[in-house]
């Protein structure tokens, strides 16, 4: 039991560590402007005081299965938080948006991880307070039950202070965004007007493939450009390829990164036109494209104002466009595939999201499906900010 003890408590600090990681995070980095920043940030300290309860009082088990499903709880919920955090301080750092969780799938890790952790150290103190003694089943009742009025405590009190701070901020401008302008007196230009890719840009590419609607591959690409140098790297996961890919090309000299290697020097004349965000804009989006493109509004991307457009598209211009489909769909013809492209164009002037989707004949793809799809979004941030493109490291 001694044992068991110590390792549990290792689990629990563990957790401490971590909550205190994010709590820092929230409390020093995230300041949108809001009257409660700091009370935002404050709030986000009930998990610790949760995982330091494990800490006190570790939910000790004396049976082997019991153990072991309570050791994988606070596994779990440490599984869930490195990500989680990786992702936070990615989002502070790159002066992403200022909901902390934008979305469902943003907030559901941290939601489970704090049930997870919460339940870890209810059952703890159920363990402390009925005695080592009480049937197992009514410290399991006692410890959930402890362990989801913790996770209301927590939630709520946190919500809150988050809601009203962001509340307040609805009607205030942003004061910068990495997407682009924020000044609410300057107008996007009209979708046919002259439109521009930024002189340098952070890259981000995400496509998806499917095959009667089923889920057929994925493909994320992370990268930088400065003017015509760009360097990206990123994993895909489809039917014909799984591993890293990617190019650096500064001036006329290439090297491509290909699943199970390292980085190698490419042939000359290769990889030319896989400049993402640039390439999009030479190859589909234009001046002829956008004659006819829908204007479908101002729309608010992280605080920047941008004009939303969208034009007709087919598989011959995306893949123009966009070479990296290859990694999806291969050599597959997709002269009869059709689609819309949506970009969104700044006070600035330029580009900085399109999303495309593309559907057409699975022929070539599978034979036991009829229709492929394929989706796409490239954004492209921080334009202008200084960027230097290097040599891969080996």
């Amino acid at each position: 039991m001694r044992v068991r003890t110590i390792e549990l408590r290792i689990l629990a600090a563990i957790l401490v560590g971590l909550w205190l990681a994010a709590f820092g995070l929230i409390l020093v980095g995230y300041r949108p402007g809001g009257p409660v920043d700091i009370l935002v940030g404050v709030a986000a300290a009930g998990p610790i005081l949760i995982a330091v309860a494990a800490l006190l009082w570790p939910p000790v088990a004396r049976g082997d299965r019991a153990f072991a499903s309570i050791a994988w709880l606070g596994l779990g919920a440490m599984l869930l938080l490195v990500p989680s955090l990786i992702g936070l301080l990615a989002q502070i750092s790159g002066r992403g948006p200022q909901t902390l969780l934008p979305s469902l799938e943003a907030a559901y890790p941290w939601v489970v991880a704090l049930i997870a952790t919460s339940i870890f150290a209810g059952l703890g103190i159920a363990r402390r307070r009925l005695g080592e003694t009480a049937l197992r089943r009514r410290r399991l009742a006692l410890g959930t039950i402890l362990g989801l009025a913790m996770v209301l405590a927590a939630g709520m009190v946190f919500s809150a202070a988050a809601v009203v701070n962001e509340l307040a901020l609805d009607n205030r401008p942003a004061i910068a965004s990495r997407f682009g302008p924020t000044d609410p007196d300057l107008e996007p230009p009209l979708c046919s007007d002259v439109i521009l890719y930024g002189p340098t840009a952070v890259l981000d590419l995400r496509m998806d493939s499917s095959l009667d609607g089923r889920f057929a591959g994925q493909v994320t690409i992370h990268g930088i450009r400065d003017e015509t140098d760009v360097q990206w790297n990123g994993y895909a996961a489809t039917r014909l390829t799984l591993g890293q890919h990617g190019i650096t090309r500064i001036g006329d000299r290439i090297w491509e990164l290909l699943p199970g290697r390292k980085w190698a020097v490419a042939e000359p004349g290769a990889s030319l036109r896989q400049d993402l965000d640039r390439t999009m804009l030479l190859e589909a989006l234009t001046p002829g494209n956008r004659a006819v493109a829908e204007d479908r509004g101002i729309s608010f991307i992280e605080g920047a104002r941008a004009r939303h457009c969208r034009i007709a598209a087919n598989g011959t211009m995306i893949r123009n466009a966009l070479p990296e489909v290859e990694l999806l769909v291969g050599n597959t013809d997709l002269a009869r595939w059709r689609g819309d492209l949506d970009y969104w164009v700044f006070a600035d002037s330029q580009v900085g999201q399109v999303d495309g989707r593309i559907s057409g004949p699975a022929l070539g793809l599978a034979e036991d499906a009829l229709v492929a799809g394929l989706r796409f979004r490239i954004t492209a941030v921080d334009r202008g900010l200084p960027i230097t493109v290097l040599p891969p490291a080996g």
